[in-house]
């Protein structure tokens, strides 16, 4: 009865459309109620959920990001990959999947890349020919690039629902080759529709505009250096590195690009305050949420059910991601992460998946919730951005889907994928 108050509660609230993380804690505090604990317990778990000392460098992940995005960062990654890529087929298509695999290795976030490039590319391509659905999907389906490609926030948020033991360095390196490769699939079929519609190409600005191009965006770059190679090399922990990324983001937006008003730093600390709280209070009730679907076994229960349907891992792989999509529509990432990774970790470790490639499965697998419809964040702000109804860009966006699930079957059955970068540098 417990367990049952605690879904239906918590299924309530996300379907009247309450804020999926007061609908946990409410969920939590009727549950720990019914089972004769005392209410104090719920908000005990949900202090101790948030602390843990690697969430700090979330607020500087954010603000790094924010800088970057009001900075002008955007506008010279997308020149630069307009010199490199531009005069390809669809040139500004391969333009727009190339520049949000450079910036979400600086912003770690999917929202800020449709924000920062989509008013950048959106209405340019519109100008030249594209399809404004087409548009907007290439720009919403290669803005998740910034979920898997380092640094990213919800790598940390993996890496404490996983309970400890999981190196977020790992986590960074085993993100690198399935970002990549998800950003050439993203490639690969934007390139056969801009050959199937004719879409226009660039023309070549030469070497000289490249490497022009080059020198002026590869300060930029350095704040991820900085806090992955910070990580990497032990010299910083993750906090440490988010912190000396986010100083070196004002700094050199500030004194080098002079490109950072007091208004944009103003907008910038407003975003990633807003992003931390609600981060931070969604990782807080979560805790609480988790510890009673240990207490109820839900993760051996659930592993049960699904050995009762099929004993091949390989099923049972396909099954989770199943699972895992279809939940990526109804709900927020950040809040799946916390759920999900309780429950689904130990029946893939127990299938002999490593903790750090599911990871990496997980967030391709939610990442792509982002972008599918009723809850899909990014789908939403790029239809914004590109002044399109949602109905219109769901029509054509079929090719993208198949090419991300490209990426993540890959990750899924290939360890090597995710696993070849840690273990090389380990």
């Amino acid at each position: 009865m417990g367990l049952t108050l605690l879904l239906v509660i918590f299924g309530f609230g996300v379907v009247i459309g309450m804020p999926v993380a007061f609908a946990m804690g409410i969920a939590a505090a009727t549950a720990f109620w019914w089972e004769g604990f005392p209410m104090l317990i719920t908000f005990q778990r949900a202090t101790a959920g948030v602390s843990v000392f690697s969430l700090l460098a979330i607020p500087f992940f954010v603000f790094a990001g924010e800088i970057m995005l009001h900075g002008g960062i955007a506008a010279r990654l997308v020149r630069l990959a307009s010199a490199l890529v531009g005069h390809l087929k669809g040139g500004l298509a391969m333009v727009n999947v190339f520049s949000s695999m450079l910036f979400g290795g600086i912003s770690g976030s999917a929202v800020a890349d449709i924000s920062a490039l989509g008013s950048l590319l959106i209405p340019v391509m519109k100008e030249r020919g594209y399809r404004p659905d087409y548009a907007v999907n290439v720009t919403v389906t290669s803005s998740i690039a910034g979920i898997v490609i380092p640094p990213s926030h919800n790598m940390i948020i993996f890496a404490v629902a996983a309970g400890g033991g999981i190196s977020v360095s790992g986590l960074f390196l085993a993100g690198v080759i399935p970002g990549i490769l998800m950003c050439i699939c993203l490639a690969i079929a934007a390139y056969i529709l801009s050959v199937k519609h004719n879409y226009p190409k660039e023309d070549f600005p030469g070497w000289g505009e490249v490497g022009r191009s080059a020198a002026d965006a590869i300060p930029g770059f350095f704040t991820a250096v900085i806090i992955v190679g910070g990580t990497l090399s032990g010299v910083f922990t993750v906090t440490e590195s988010g912190a000396f990324g986010a100083i070196y983001a004002v700094l050199l937006c500030t004194f080098y690009y002079r490109s950072l008003s007091w208004a944009k730093f103003i907008r910038s600390v407003t975003g990633a305050v807003r992003t931390t709280a609600m981060v931070m209070i969604l990782i807080a009730f979560a805790s609480s949420f988790g510890y009673l679907l240990a207490l109820y076994q839900v993760p051996t229960r659930l592993s049960d059910v699904l050995v009762a349907i099929s004993d091949n891992p390989i099923i049972i792989l396909l099954m989770i991601n199943l699972i895992l999509l279809l939940l990526g529509m109804i709900m927020d990432m950040a809040a799946l992460i916390l759920i999900c990774t309780p429950i689904f970790l130990p029946i893939c470790k127990g299938l002999g998946m490593d903790p750090t490639q599911f990871g990496i499965m997980l967030l391709i697998n939610l990442g792509l919730g982002l972008c599918t419809p009723p809850v899909g964040t990014c789908l939403f702000v790029g239809c914004a951005v590109g002044k399109i109804r949602i109905e219109e860009a769901l029509k054509s966006i079929w090719p993208f889907y198949i090419a991300i699930l490209g990426a993540l079957i890959l990750v899924t059955y290939v360890p090597a994928v995710s696993l070849w970068l840690p273990g090389l540098l380990n």
